[in-house]
């Protein structure tokens, strides 16, 4: 089989799977996205050790959670941009509502938009400039007393 062949087998499989919703959350993450673990430290002293895949690109940003339909306990998506912005993260085909973590470099939490509707075209924007989104499975924020109070530790 040559490479061009092999090449767009592998897309037109990418493509209907896209099409279909069809993700299977640990094989197409591992391959798309590099991961890492955040720390949340929480306003009652506690800490929350969270793995999370790290969208780098415009692309990866762009795809972000679409089409997942369930996701660990511990997991979640951290977006991250080298210019601190006001940012927003709509909720188009992702399929398990979330909450949606803005903080700046520094690890200060601006604001949360807890349980984000799923399907939802609606802008959830931070409250400042930011340069780091987290997306954690909807309820996290609350059931962990995760507020502004709180603090994000990224890995060096």
């Amino acid at each position: 089989m040559t490479l061009i062949r092999v090449f767009g087998i592998a897309v037109a499989w990418f493509i209907l799977t896209a099409q279909s919703g069809e993700y299977d959350f640990e094989e197409t993450f591992d391959e798309a996205f590099d991961t890492s673990t955040v720390v949340i430290s929480a306003s009652r002293d506690a800490c929350y050790l969270f793995d999370v895949y790290v969208a780098l690109t415009t692309e990866q940003h762009r795809r972000g959670l679409m089409f997942v339909r369930e996701m660990p306990k511990t997991t979640g998506m951290l977006f991250v941009y080298r210019q601190s912005r006001i940012l927003s993260i709509w909720m188009k085909n992702t399929y398990i509502p979330l909450d949606i973590v803005f903080f700046a470099a520094d690890g200060h939490i601006v604001n949360i938009h807890e349980n984000a509707e799923p399907h939802s075209l609606t802008s959830r924007r931070s409250a400042e400039p930011v340069n780091f989104v987290l997306e954690l499975n909807g309820g996290v924020s609350e059931r962990l007393n995760i507020d502004t109070n709180s603090r994000v530790i990224l890995p060096r």
